[in-house]
Parts: C-alpha cells; sequence; structure tokens
C-alpha cells in the first residue's frame, strides 16, 4: 500500500460525497412531490406519460397495490425482453447476423437486467445485436434502477407518514426517477466518456491492420450510453464480455474514477434524501457513518491483501514489492482496483475492471463478503437503502430487548409483525446462496461448469450464488455458465433476491405506514448518535458471518491458508 493509493481512494470518496448532499436534496423534492430545477423542461413531457399511459399522478396506492403494481410492471419486462432476445435474429440493427438466445440463456439474461443484476453467461460482442443492446439491455438498466428508488421511497414514507393508507403511486415515483434522476445524469455522464475515448456508433466493428500486418476485426458500439446508465443505476452488465477492465469501456484512470462515482453517487444520495424526508437529517448521517465504517474498512483488507504479493512471486524470484497485479489493468492499478471491486459489490452494480477469481484468496473474499453482507454498503440505488433499513428495524429490536422496552424507530413502534417480516426479509439471502450453493457441489452437470478445484472451485459456485441471489452480477472467474444448470438456477436465485426480498419489506412499509408517528421522549432510543451506528454495524456484520462464516471457511479462507503454506492457489 502507499500514500499515493489512498490518496486515490480518499479523493474519489470524498467527490461522491460533495455530490451526494445537493443531489440528496433535489431528490427529497422531487419525491415529495415540490418542484425542481428540471421541472420546467421535463414536467410536460412527465404529464404527458401519464395521459398516455392512463396514470392518476394524484392517486395514492396502499402497500398491497404498490407492490402488485411493480409484479406486473417487471414480469412484463421479463416478458418482453425474453421474447426480443428469442427473436434477436429477426429484428433490426443486427449487423453481424447474430442469432437468437437459446431459451435458458434467454430466461436467464431477461431475469438478469429486469432484477438489475445483470449477470451475463455470454460474451455481448459476440452475442447482442446493436438493437438487443440498446432496446433491451440498456432500457432494463433505466427501468430496474427505477423501480429499486421507487421502493425504497415508499418505505421512506411509510416511516415519514402518520397514520396514512398508502405509500404513494408505483408508476409516478418510477416515472420520476428516470426522467429527473437517470437521464439527466446519464446524459451527462455518457457524454463525459464519450470525450474520455468510450465509443458511441452504430458500427458493429471496425477494421485494424495490427503492427504486424494482420488485419483484426474490432468490436465496437453505442457503448457509451450504456455504460452510463449501467454504472449510474448499478446495473454493471458490460457491453463487453471482459467489462469495466475493457480498454473500450473504461480507457483510462479519469474514467475509472467517474465509473466508481457513478456507481456511489445515487446511492448514497438517496441516503441524504431520506434524512431529508423523514424530517431528520442526522439519521442520514448515522447511516452513512455505518457505511463508511464497513465500506472503507472493506478497501483496506482488499488493497493490503494484493499489495502484500504472494509466496508465488517469491518462489518465482520476483519482487513481492509490486503487490499481486495478477487479473489487473496497468493503468489502474492495485487501489483502484481494490476500490472498484469493494465497491460494486458494497453496491449491487457487478461491474469489473479486474478479475475478482485472481485475487489473492483474502483479496477475494472482501468482494464476496460485501455481497453477502446484503448490498447494502450503500447498496444499489434504492435497494440499498431499503435494506439498510429494514437491517435499522432488527437493530431497534435488539436494543428494545436489552432495554426492556417496545422498540421504536423513527417514531414509529417497531412491533412483532414488523421483526418477523424483517427476518423473513434477511434470510432470503442465505437460503439462496447455500441452498443453492450446496446442490451445485455435489451435481455433476453443475462441477463440470468449474474451473478450479479444490477451495477455489468452491469459492467459484458461492460467488456465483451469491452475486446472483444478491443482485450483483460479477462473477469470480473460472466458472463456465453459460449451461442449462447455472443458466436456469442462477435466474431462479436471482429472482428470489429481488422479488422475494421486497414482499416482506412492503409489508412492512404497509404495516408502518399506518402508524401514529410518535414524537421522541426521554426513553426513546436514539438512532442517530454513535451507539446506533455501532449496534447497526455489529448487527450487519453478525448477521453475515453467522450465515455465511462456515461456508467461507471451506472456500476462500481455507485457500488463505494453502497460500501461506505455500501451495498454489
Amino acid at each position: 500500500m502507499t500514500a499515493l493509493g489512498w490518496l486515490q481512494i480518499a479523493i474519489i470518496l470524498a467527490l461522491v460525497l460533495i455530490a451526494a448532499v445537493p443531489l440528496g436534496a433535489y431528490m427529497a423534492r422531487l419525491y415529495a412531490g415540490e418542484r425542481t430545477l428540471l421541472s420546467p423542461v421535463l414536467g410536460p413531457v412527465e404529464r404527458g406519460l401519464y395521459r398516455f399511459a392512463g396514470v392518476d399522478p394524484k392517486a395514492e396506492q396502499s402497500a398491497l397495490g404498490y407492490t402488485l403494481a411493480m409484479l406486473a410492471f417487471n414480469a412484463a419486462g421479463v416478458a418482453l425482453l425474453y421474447a426480443l432476445l428469442r427473436l434477436q435474429g429477426l429484428l433490426p440493427l443486427n449487423p453481424l447476423g447474430f442469432g437468437a438466445l437459446s431459451p435458458d440463456l434467454a430466461f436467464n439474461t431477461a431475469v438478469s437486467f429486469v432484477t438489475n443484476t445483470n449477470w451475463q453467461s455470454y460474451a455481448g460482442e459476440t452475442t447482442m445485436s446493436l438493437f438487443s443492446q440498446m432496446a433491451g439491455l440498456t432500457v432494463q438498466n433505466f427501468l430496474s434502477a427505477a423501480t429499486g428508488l421507487a421502493l425504497a421511497v415508499a418505505l421512506v414514507r411509510a416511516f415519514a407518514r402518520s397514520n396514512a393508507p398508502g405509500v404513494g403511486n408505483f408508476f409516478v415515483d418510477m416515472t420520476r426517477s428516470v426522467l429527473y434522476i437517470l437521464l439527466p445524469l446519464a446524459i451527462i455522464t455518457g457524454l463525459a466518456q464519450v470525450a474520455m475515448g468510450v465509443p458511441q456508433t452504430l458500427d458493429a466493428s471496425v477494421a485494424a491492420t495490427t503492427l504486424e500486418g494482420a488485419q483484426q476485426t474490432i468490436a465496437v458500439g453505442p457503448v457509451a450510453s450504456q455504460m452510463a446508465i449501467k454504472q449510474l443505476g448499478t446495473n454493471g452488465g458490460g457491453f463487453f464480455n471482459v467489462n469495466a477492465a475493457h480498454p473500450f469501456e473504461n480507457p483510462t484512470p479519469f474514467s475509472n474514477a467517474l465509473e466508481i462515482w457513478q456507481m456511489l453517487v445515487i446511492s448514497a444520495a438517496l441516503v441524504f434524501a431520506f434524512g431529508r424526508l423523514v424530517g431528520d437529517r442526522r439519521q442520514a448521517r448515522a447511516l452513512i457513518g455505518v457505511i463508511a465504517i464497513i465500506l472503507i474498512a472493506g478497501v483496506a483488507v482488499a488493497y493490503w491483501a494484493e499489495a502484500a504479493g504472494t509466496p508465488s512471486l517469491v518462489a518465482a524470484g520476483l519482487d513481492p514489492a509490486g503487490g499481486n497485479m495478477e487479473g489487473k489493468e496497468v493503468r489502474f492499478g492495485l487501489a483502484a482496483s481494490a476500490l472498484f471491486a469493494t465497491v460494486t459489490t458494497g453496491l449491487s452494480d457487478g461491474a469489473v475492471n479486474a478479475m475478482h477469481g485472481s485475487f489473492t484468496p483474502l483479496g477475494g473474499l472482501v468482494p464476496m463478503f460485501m455481497i453477502q453482507l446484503g448490498e447494502i454498503l450503500p447498496g444499489g440505488v434504492g435497494s440499498g437503502l431499503y435494506g439498510l433499513l429494514v437491517m435499522a428495524i432488527i437493530a431497534v429490536f435488539v436494543a428494545g430487548l436489552m432495554v426492556g422496552r417496545t422498540p421504536e424507530y423513527l417514531g414509529k413502534k417497531i412491533e412483532a409483525k414488523e421483526v418477523k417480516m424483517a427476518i423473513l426479509a434477511v434470510l432470503i439471502l442465505p437460503t439462496a446462496i447455500l441452498g443453492f450453493s450446496a446442490v451445485a457441489a455435489v451435481l455433476p452437470d453443475a462441477l463440470a461448469g468449474l474451473g478450479n478445484a479444490g477451495p477455489h472451485g468452491l469459492s467459484e459456485i458461492l460467488y456465483a450464488y451469491s452475486s446472483a441471489a444478491g443482485n450483483n452480477g460479477s462473477a469470480f472467474g473460472g466458472l463456465s455458465a453459460n449451461s442449462p444448470w447455472w443458466n436456469t438456477t442462477l435466474g431462479l436465485a436471482m429472482l428470489l433476491g429481488r422479488f422475494a426480498y421486497i414482499v416482506p419489506m412492503m409489508a412492512i412499509a404497509g404495516s408502518l405506514a399506518g402508524k401514529t408517528r410518535l414524537a421522541a421522549s426521554s426513553g426513546t432510543f436514539p438512532t442517530h448518535g454513535l451507539l446506533f451506528v455501532g449496534l447497526l454495524t455489529g448487527v450487519i456484520l453478525i448477521l453475515g458471518g453467522l450465515q455465511f462464516f462456515p461456508a467461507l471457511a471451506l472456500g476462500p479462507i481455507a485457500e488463505q491458508v494453502q497460500m501461506l503454506a505455500g501451495k498454489t492457489f
């Protein structure tokens, strides 16, 4: 580790905070229905969309109605994207003549992009037509991110309102998320990426002559427009197979810094918006403190592990001072690679600028564990905040047990129903990850896709299902996942990780919205100070540790022990 590396990390995180505070204020005004800077321009467009769709923007929905509208909208998205991918060979903007995707791959991809996972069992440049990239994948990058934002705002309203029958209108929240937040930021940052060298063209490829005189065909396309929303919406799906390690997706250290900023800024801003919407900005600062503690700790461990090098370097007669550069791009280096890996998995983004399977075992453990903590640090766009609030409900319940009081959070009493639904929600992730991993570890069809045996092979399995159920989408590397078993089970894990979590979370929202919001009293447990920050941090780490430590001990931890013993990994 070097001072310069830490300076890079500090500057990027500082730029995120500088932008997130005013963006959070803007988002709070937007979701409160107030006039914003873009209202004069986008207001007529918004009203026109409502008229076209037959939506009454003043009509409130109950938590059940909100959830059913969300589920119906996303089911339609899966069906339409599946049909598009199956009919790809018959659709326009397919200059390279790519055929239809197989049924299992089309199912996996449709579910992946609608659930904001963006797991890719294919190489984009050799599989997807330009039409599929633009009309299919990029569209869902906007809509899946907007769905997450809408759901988070619905839960925040449940805390902010008192004796309310509704939590908002899903179609209004989703429309405003796309029009006023995602689209303007995508246009601005997309143009910035073009200026940094990211291609944006309707040509599918260009011909080049190499230094040896050979002819080479290089894939291009509308890359910048997809990269902008892939990062802003914490989607993560790459136009190219190697994702943000590809020089056309991420050409320079400056574009790399921009992509990390894009990943973090909306999720962080939503936390600040939450503080304004509930009328107590201290609550937002407490959540940001929890996020910062675990995120920075993850970056520190990953950076230290990669900078320390490996015994294999010493055995090969190389200087280990350069660290473990296997699977990393020289133009980014160790610090930016460690930061990118931790951020993309603390979020539900899944973009990668280095191959996580080539990290040291301890370095690779960090992104895997960040996913298994629930991707709430700061989490996906929207999904991170509502996941963090579910954890906060559990934390105040624990505090209530310790002091013998009915727990409260933001003026709402947390009773049996809310706690049961919160526990049900957090059990989804370990059930999907460990359940599917246990079957895959003994099934020949699943094992055939592994690139490695032993602890590293188990890490490939654990990471794949963690990534799918956590709606992350990044891959550990080495796993050949384009087979009926992997495409189908990973798709099911994505559905469980997204929608099986949302249903109990929205049940919590419906219950809380109908309760009276109480004023704080002398006996109220404060949820804005250091004590609560420590409690919530502990709850998050203990839940993740207790659920996944036995499996991790057989995978990356066992591999770390092997490495220290001088064995190859």
